[in-house]
């Protein structure tokens, strides 16, 4: 990693500057599988703080976060724990595909990142956003940008010239073949400025 890290403050200033400020970003890690795009989905346009609570009010609900206990969930009962009515057709959909293998998550490692991003998209609920950050976190993809973040977006603008996501689409060619990392390296600022640690749960 000090390799990639080297690589991109070399080649742009404002990471060395982010490096000085709060020192090297944390990786997060999440395991593969169904209960990481739940809370993927859950954590939608909603704080991290406020996703992890209606997460975990869901699991101790359900006993655990599998295909078949969302499936035999009543709209009701996933209201009642927190989820909202279209997140709620949302966890159904990816656990039925799961249930009626249209989707196979064990398999995804194995394939390119177009086709992964393809295939997860095609589950109603799961927008690009949620496809590439599950492509970042779980499946640890070095070349990810996903363009779609709130927070990704507000610091770049904060540090370059850039307006619309083609602008920062275009200043993110500058990082390949490492833009994993360097999303990881706003998300620490974004975080840090604010007093902010990532989430675990």
């Amino acid at each position: 990693m000090q390799e990639h890290v080297q690589y991109l403050t070399k080649n742009d200033k404002v990471f060395q500057h982010i490096l000085d400020l709060y020192g090297e970003p944390i990786i997060s890690v999440r395991p593969e599988g169904f209960q990481s795009l739940c809370k993927l989905i859950i954590e939608q346009q909603v704080s991290l703080a406020s996703a992890k609570a209606c997460y975990l009010k869901l699991e101790h609900f359900v006993g655990e976060v599998t295909p078949k206990n969302i499936v035999n969930c009543s709209d009701e009962d996933l209201r009642k724990n927190g989820v909202s009515k279209q997140k709620a057709v949302y966890l159904k959909a990816l656990a039925e595909a799961v249930l009626d293998q249209k989707l196979d998550l064990d398999s995804l490692r194995n394939k390119k990142e177009d086709q992964i991003i393809s295939e997860l998209t095609a589950i109603k609920g799961i927008g690009y956003w949620t496809a590439e950050v599950y492509l970042l976190f779980c499946l640890q993809k070095q070349d990810l940008f996903p363009i779609g973040d709130i927070a990704l977006q507000n610091t770049l603008k904060e540090f370059y010239p850039v307006q619309t996501k083609e602008e920062m689409l275009l200043l993110s060619e500058n990082w390949r073949p490492f833009r994993s990392l360097a999303t990881y390296f706003f998300w620490h600022y974004y975080l840090k400025k604010r007093n902010r640690e990532p989430l675990v749960y």
